[in-house]
């Protein structure tokens, strides 16, 4: 059974350095029969093998990004990797309106913007047990050059220096992602049962 729908739902921001596991988390935490309702980021950037748009990502091309950006649809956007990148204030509008927990997975540079529209949200930050790991992920994933490697190498290691800004700390370990998970879902969990929260509002 899944649990009641949130009376004062959450808008949950899931962080973390590139390679860290954002995505892999995402998709088992979609696998949980929880009433939450999962943000789809739009970009301008390539889709990768396996990827569906709309579900992973809403694929866009520049032009339209841009037309979006102007109209002041997206709750943030930015340009990372050379790419835009930008959460459709729709996306989480509805959510919250259907009573939902949202939950946005979104990069360290937007998550800092959100904190700013949106204080009272619940910011979690997905680390690797070591800087290692973190690189070793990155090299099996080879979907970058080695420029573009060393690019996302030396932002993850200013992003992680900002962990602590968050309210909570995931460490993902290598071949133990069923732990993480589960210590996000218990996060979500016992923040959605404390009495006092306050609801979440885009300034």
């Amino acid at each position: 059974m899944p649990d009641a729908t949130p009376e004062t739902p959450l808008l949950v921001v899931l962080s973390g350095p590139s390679g860290v596991g954002k995505d892999a988390a995402l998709a088992e935490l979609r696998k949980l029969d929880r009433p939450w309702y999962f943000v789809v980021t739009a970009t301008t950037r390539h889709i990768r093998p396996g990827e569906k748009d709309g579900t992973d990502y809403i694929f866009l091309d520049e032009a339209t990004f841009i037309r979006m950006k102007d109209n002041n649809e997206f709750v943030e956007y930015a340009q990372v990797y050379g790419n835009w990148y930008g959460v459709p204030k729709s996306q989480v509008t509805s959510g919250l309106e259907a009573g939902k927990d949202v939950i946005l997975k979104i990069d360290v540079q937007g998550a800092a913007t959100v904190r700013g529209m949106a204080p009272d949200a619940l910011f979690i930050f997905m680390v690797p047990s070591s800087f290692e790991e973190l690189q070793e992920r990155l090299s099996q994933r080879m979907t970058e050059s080695t420029p573009e490697m060393e690019l996302r190498l030396n932002t993850a290691a200013d992003e992680m220096k900002q962990a602590g800004q968050f309210d909570y700390q995931v460490v993902n370990r290598t071949d133990n992602l069923d732990r993480a998970v589960a210590d996000i879902d218990g996060i979500i969990t016992a923040e959605r049962s404390k009495p006092d929260r306050t609801p979440v509002r885009l300034l």
